[in-house]
């Protein structure tokens, strides 16, 4: 059947785009109608007809062919201005172009709906993909640190004679297990924070010295085989950041950067203020990433086909939402000697600190 419910009933502003339309092409035409012929008329109102079912829904199209059909009997078909029809061949024609605007209106709807249905079809496909793969990241990820806390656990309640050293470093397992599962929760909540569209920097004068330093304390035990080497000049002003914000970025990219870069290894901190923008670069001394990968690093759940760690893929894409949210860019590049170098660029203001000269 080609008519059936119109589950989606279109808006009266499309019934006025395609009324208007046949009377443009309508009036257009009407001067030049003895010159070229009322038959070619109807194969230009055809035409807008088929323009028209490119973006019209079923029944707009349907209305336009119809009021199409009769302002080309009334204004074109003799005699004019009337609906007669006296001429077989005419009424002929009539019914064929009727016939015909209303079949091109009802199998573009159809061909435009079962569009529709793919690409919803699609779209549901992939995010069943996606949940199968947050589903086992996110499975993995608890299941570890949840089985460190009770394995330690167990062990402090179900052996007496431990020593010292072995309890305390069971109570360091415990601790770092449960950093784990809170810098997960955090970063799903944040996820859910940027998909809501409910973030609002509040910004506020920031050490920049003062973040970092921040950054990295928080950070310890996972850069604690590594060299943070951090470069920051001494005339750096303040800036207006938030700093909740600004420390998760950092925290996230510096996480990541611990990951790849392998034990004993350098990770640089560099920072400087240039053309009323704060800059922010962070290199590791890592394998780098692949060519084809770069542009994938910061896409929600996007997981290197070769990393060797774990992780659900949500850091980086927290990273550039919330830089994003301070109307700020991040961008990553391999660097010429070796692993991977993010570029935070921040417009902001500044404050610049006078301090007091020596007497």
């Amino acid at each position: 059947m080609f008519f059936g419910k119109n589950p989606n009933p279109s808006s009266g502003r499309q019934y006025a785009v395609s009324l208007a339309a046949i009377a443009t092409v309508a009036l257009a035409c009407y001067p030049v109608a003895g010159v070229i012929g009322y038959r070619s008329v109807a194969l230009l109102l055809l035409f807008a007809l088929s323009l028209l079912s490119l973006r019209m829904s079923l029944y707009p199209m349907m209305a336009a062919a119809m009021v199409s059909a009769l302002v080309w009997n009334f204004f074109f078909i003799p005699p004019q201005f009337t609906f007669q029809i006296h001429s077989v061949e005419d009424g002929l024609m009539f019914a064929m172009y009727f016939i015909v605007a209303l079949l091109n209106g009802v199998f573009s709807a159809r061909i435009r709906r079962a569009e529709e249905l793919a690409r919803q079809k699609e779209e549901r496909a992939n995010a069943a993909k996606l949940y199968d793969t947050l589903f086992n990241s996110l499975s993995h990820e608890l299941r570890t640190p949840i089985a460190s806390i009770l394995g330690a656990s167990d062990n402090l309640l179900t052996h007496n004679r431990l020593s010292e050293e072995i309890k305390q470093n069971l109570y360091v397992e415990i601790g770092a297990s449960g950093e784990r599962l809170n810098r997960l929760v955090d970063n799903l909540l944040n996820m859910s924070r940027l998909d809501s569209g409910f973030i609002q920097p509040k910004l506020d004068w920031c050490d920049l010295g003062e973040l970092i330093f921040t950054v990295t304390r928080g950070l310890e035990k996972e850069l604690q085989h590594h060299r943070i080497v951090v470069d920051l000049p001494d005339d750096l002003p303040l800036f207006k950041l938030d700093f909740g914000l600004m420390e998760q970025v950092l925290t996230n990219i510096l996480h990541n950067a611990s990951l790849y870069t392998p034990a004993g290894g350098e990770i640089n901190i560099k920072s400087y203020f240039a053309e009323n923008q704060c800059f922010v670069k962070i290199k590791d001394s890592g394998p780098g990433i692949p060519a084809g990968e770069i542009p994938h690093v910061f896409e929600k759940f996007y997981r290197s086909k070769n990393a060797q760690t774990g992780g659900l893929g949500l850091g980086l894409s927290i990273a550039k939402g919330f830089v994003e949210a301070h109307g700020s860019t991040i961008c990553v590049e391999n660097a010429a000697q070796g692993g991977a170098v993010f570029t935070l660029r921040i417009p902001t203001e500044v404050l610049s600190v006078q301090m007091p000269k020596d007497e």
